[in-house]
């Protein structure tokens, strides 16, 4: 199955996971990469009776948030749900595994996969038990018992630090009940862990689900073959964790629209006060750096014109709005102001691709809100017009979510560190370990 056969499977299963965006073909992305999965097997790649009665390990992402015990976001579990139904579908019996949160010290109640097998067992329609493991006997048993079509869920698999070790021992005893191995997990697949990458080695065929080879469609497409102008919105805090991403993107993108704290780094760096704004001083040169990549490469980099400013970082601060170079001291600035919205509205109004990574302003206080859910509304809006809208991140997946947005996206991304090292152009160890076609 060719990877526009990938991705016309995923659609045509994500009754749990649709989107209203207008449909994508792989027309738009045409040149491919090391990390495109073009090369990769998938399950839709498998035929009927490579599937049928096998015993399939599936590594999928339901690394939710929780209060106490509910599940307050269920994004991730719904993604993961296409690739089961498929499988199920197929005959083979099913063992889910994730990990969950960062468990310090063997298991902990508080990071327990039982509330995602409850609701993946309502996502799926039929009983997912949990395992009370991911390794042993009990759960071999469990495996071994399983009939065509049965759905389970191991335990947390970073209740054990062989886990993120990728211990070749722990990697064995895992896999050994399975017959095959199946990573449909984008948001881990930057990790070699022994879920992701050590199972490869034990387990044949290791293949793609459909919700990492649709990350990949998008992702790795839109850096490598997206169709032109494109830009890149890169917001976020510090300059620190979003600097090779931003280098990387300046030789990619036509357009660079810098938003959040790490502006002000930006601003110093261009010899402007930033009053008490979020500063890393150690970066004003690679700022500097960046600024001058771009002037030399023609590429647009566009800061803030007006910034929203508060007297001290709380929800109920004085604020105003003033321009990006007149700062008072004792003020510091936490959002873009209505003229740099219309500015980015106006930049990305002929763009054909767009990847947003990272929040304009401190969304979390409604008073610095606009500017990040202005240009959410603006991707809307543009992807309505027939653009690419790639949302590939943590906090701007949130906000567009809070914004009700998230379903007016072409795609949005179910792996923040993943799209980030992606974005690089890094290879993931969890796509070079499966099995080429």
């Amino acid at each position: 199955m060719k990877f526009s056969g990938v991705l016309i499977a995923f659609l045509a299963s994500a009754s749990a996971f649709q989107s209203t965006a207008p449909a994508f073909g792989v027309r738009r992305f045409s040149a491919p990469s090391v990390t495109e999965l073009e090369a990769k097997k998938s399950v839709g790649d498998l035929s009927d009776a490579e599937l049928a009665g096998k015993k399939v390990l599936i590594r999928c992402d339901v690394n939710v948030p929780l209060d106490g015990s509910t599940i307050t976001d269920d994004t991730r579990i719904r993604a993961s749900i296409p690739t089961i139904e498929y499988l199920v579908s197929k005959g083979a019996s099913v063992a889910v595994c994730s990990h969950l949160g960062r468990p310090k010290d063997g298991p902990e109640d508080k990071f327990s996969l039982a509330p995602c097998a409850a609701r993946m067992s309502e996502l799926l329609g039929k009983e997912v038990k949990l395992a009370p493991d991911c390794i042993g006997e009990e759960v071999a048993a469990m495996v071994s018992a399983q009939g065509n079509g049965d759905v389970i869920m191991l335990e947390n698999t970073r209740f054990y630090k062989e886990e993120t070790a990728n211990e070749a021992g722990f990697v064995e005893k895992f896999a050994k009940p399975f017959d095959m191995f199946v990573n449909d997990a984008f948001g881990t697949a930057h990790r070699a862990h022994a879920s992701t990458e050590g199972v490869t080695k034990f387990l044949s065929p290791a293949v793609s689900g459909f919700l990492l080879a649709k990350e990949l469609e998008y992702l790795d497409g839109a850096v490598n073959g997206g169709e032109k102008p494109m830009a890149a919105i890169v917001g976020g805090s510090k300059v620190s964790s979003k600097i090779t991403v931003l280098e990387a993107l300046v030789d990619k993108c036509d357009k660079i629209i810098i938003g959040g704290g790490m502006v002000f780094t930006f601003l110093k760096a261009k010899g402007l006060n930033v009053g008490t704004s979020l500063v890393e001083d150690d970066f004003v040169e690679t700022a500097k750096k960046v600024l001058a990549k771009a002037e030399a490469a023609g590429k647009e980099i566009l800061l803030p014109v007006d910034i929203v400013i508060a007297d001290a970082f709380a929800k109920d601060a004085n604020t105003q709005v003033v321009s990006f170079d007149a700062i008072p001291d004792g003020w510091m600035g936490l959002d873009n102001g209505p003229a740099t919205t219309a500015q980015q509205k106006e930049a990305l109004s002929t763009c054909k691709t767009v990847i947003m990574n990272g929040p304009m302003g401190v969304f979390e206080f409604e008073a610095f809100n606009k500017g990040t859910f202005g240009i959410v509304d603006i991707l809307a809006d543009i992807t309505k017009g027939g653009a690419i809208t790639i949302i590939g991140g943590g906090d701007s997946v949130a906000a567009c979510e809070q914004s009700g947005k998230a379903d007016q996206m072409s795609h949005i991304s179910t792996g923040g560190g993943a799209s980030l090292e992606l974005l690089e152009g890094k290879i993931l160890p969890g796509v070079a370990a499966l099995a080429d076609k």
